[in-house]
């Protein structure tokens, strides 16, 4: 029998800002913005193209997700699991495959898998079997930090005993299910607003109840992945992480405020600081702007092709691609995907030379094709991210 103290989940409360609140003009404001920016972004991009960005978009997403709690995969690496071609170290193979997981989660979340039911109790615990099911043995252990007790940490299921996170003592264990049962009725049946608005509230509610005995983090981040992909249509190519992880300092500090009970009669009615949560909700969505804007300058198509051209021409007097493969990147990069049968025409020579120049840039990783026969697509390889899309993460 799990302890119970008998918490009422109206202790969380505010769920959502209320209509009425002061704070909502701004924010509905920057939620209208976000919507718009989100959405031309997307149009901007041939399909083809978005699906290659949010495969790179992925690997980012955990990277960034990842540090945040310490562990360190760079997105080569990642990729590199993802071929599981994993290294003979045992910490780094671990981490890898820790990433591995994290990365199919999220492809699995972009496909639809949680469409939703981010926020409800069954998604979660499903977001939380499907990453704990893939992890190495090792990476299933929880320590409690006041006694050095190990506990292991089972897929999808609830902590069956109390955590202290910081200085915030999470409710009692048999409190949980109850807590989480609010939390999916606060966050269902949202108008557009409404629900990109929740998104910055859930991420700190989810934290608080802290349903897990450990991955909450990670959790929470991609419950939050997966509203802005509902609300916004996103397509997966921006992320919340990047923005979180390169201002995690300014994180932990709003996730601590918002822990905060209510501090006076200006400042809601709930039981928690609503001030707090409307400081931090603004802060996120203006993350969230950040990375769209981010992303969008990096895939503008002139400027992406000029550093993808900047690219193929060092190769090629390298000696490591055939002079015009250049030619056909351009190519690929206006029209999304490029029929064999025309590679020849596009670059003014032979079928053989043709063939040539694809086999060197399938090679080199920046072209794929689903078949033998099937049309010719732009990739984006981590290992060149560096020189495609500059700061998309650090360098090796």
């Amino acid at each position: 029998m799990k302890l119970d103290r008998g918490e009422s989940p109206a202790m969380m409360e505010p769920m959502r800002l209320p209509e009425g609140s002061r704070h909502r003009p701004r924010l509905n404001d920057l939620a209208l913005d976000l919507a718009a920016q989100a959405s031309g972004f997307r149009r901007s991009l041939p399909p083809l193209v978005l699906a290659s960005l949010a495969e790179l978009v992925r690997a980012m997403n955990c990277y960034y997700s990842n540090l945040i709690e310490g562990h360190d995969t760079h997105p080569i690496d990642i990729e590199r699991a993802i071929r599981s071609d994993l290294s003979k170290d045992r910490r780094q193979r671990e981490l890898q495959l820790e990433a591995r997981a994290h990365v199919e989660v999220q492809r699995w979340i972009d496909a639809g898998g949680l469409k939703g039911s981010a926020a409800t109790p069954g998604g979660l615990r499903e977001l939380h079997r499907r990453f704990y099911l893939h992890l190495p043995a090792e990476l299933c252990w929880a320590e409690n930090p006041d006694t050095g007790a190990k506990l292991r940490v089972e897929p999808g299921e609830l902590r069956g005993s109390d955590v202290k996170v910081g200085g915030h003592v999470a409710i009692s264990p048999g409190a949980v299910p109850r807590f989480l049962e609010h939390f999916g009725a606060a966050y269902a049946g949202l108008g557009r607003t409404d629900a990109i608005l929740a998104a910055a509230a859930a991420h700190h509610r989810l934290l608080w109840i802290h349903p897990f005995l450990d991955g909450n983090g990670r959790v929470a981040r991609l419950m939050s992945h997966a509203l802005l992909v509902d609300a916004l249509d996103t397509g997966g190519v921006w992320s919340i992480a990047r923005g979180l992880a390169r201002n995690v300092g300014d994180y932990r500090r709003h996730l601590a405020e918002c822990d905060q009970p209510r501090r006076g009669d200006l400042d809601g009615r709930g039981s928690m600081s609503e001030e707090a949560l409307a400081t931090f909700t603004a802060w996120f969505l203006e993350t969230c702007l950040d990375q769209v804007r981010f992303m969008e300058s990096l895939v503008q198509p002139d400027r992406l092709l000029a550093r993808i051209r900047t690219w193929s021409e060092e190769e090629i007097r390298l000696g490591n691609l055939p002079a015009k493969s250049g030619d056909l990147l351009q190519a690929v990069v206006y029209r999304g995907e490029l029929p064999r049968g025309e590679v020849a025409g596009v670059l003014g020579h032979s079928d053989r030379q043709g063939r040539r120049i694809v086999a060197a840039l399938q090679e080199a990783g920046v072209l794929n094709s689903e078949s033998s026969r099937a049309p010719l697509r732009l990739t984006f390889p981590a290992a060149l991210a560096g020189r495609w899309f500059p700061g998309l993460f650090p360098e090796r």
